[in-house]
């Protein structure tokens, strides 16, 4: 039984095709920037003063366009870094930062809800729980993004993503504490008018 919380932002299933590939975004992350970005928390592109052209942490109840995958730079002393999550503050020599996130609107993933789950569930859209969707580990690089179970919202378009399944491991199931549930991204920054996130 799912009964423990144990987040893990959001992890990449399946895609239709078979493929699920990161996306490699050369200067993903802007030099500096300011917040921890962690391993499976959501992402959308940064479109406000330095942000433009780069990922930032996507808002609990905003447009997103993926999960973020890792990072990696050469940092001003000329030491090359790989980190499945981006450390705040963290300054690299010019052109050697990229980004790695998934993207494509196709690919379900999996999140662990913040409460119970039932099959009715299915269809419905829920946002992130906005106590957690920046929240991460240090440690093991792992955001601690989850979805809000008490936020269903019918099938608007405009929430953050959409249940499609429950995942399938033998200790998870409908009606656990804390289910894990896949979903697919239901108020992507690709489709209709262009979220400006700061």
């Amino acid at each position: 039984m799912s009964a423990t919380l144990a987040p893990f932002g959001l992890r990449p299933a399946y895609h239709p095709s078979g493929l699920d590939r990161a996306q490699a975004l050369a200067g993903g992350i802007a030099s500096g920037y300011s917040s921890n970005i962690y391993k499976g928390q959501p992402v959308a592109y940064g479109t406000g003063g330095t942000s433009n052209g780069t990922i930032v942490p996507a808002a609990y109840n905003g447009a997103w366009a993926g999960a973020f995958a890792g990072v990696q730079w050469t940092d001003t002393t000329g030491r090359a870094r790989v980190s499945n999550y981006w450390p705040a503050n963290t300054a690299y020599t010019a052109g050697t930062c990229t980004a790695y996130f998934y993207n494509d609107n196709n690919i379900v993933y999996e999140i662990q809800a913040d409460g119970s789950m039932a099959q009715t569930s299915i269809g419905n859209e829920y946002y992130f729980t906005q106590a957690n969707v920046t929240n991460g580990s240090s440690t093991t690089g792992l955001s601690a993004c989850t979805l809000a179970s008490a936020s269903a919202q019918g099938s608007s378009g405009t929430t953050s993503m959409r249940v499609v399944d429950l995942a399938p491991y033998v200790d998870n199931a409908w009606g656990d504490a804390y289910t894990i549930v896949r979903v697919v991204n239901s108020n992507s920054q690709f489709f209709g008018a262009f979220a400006s996130i700061a």
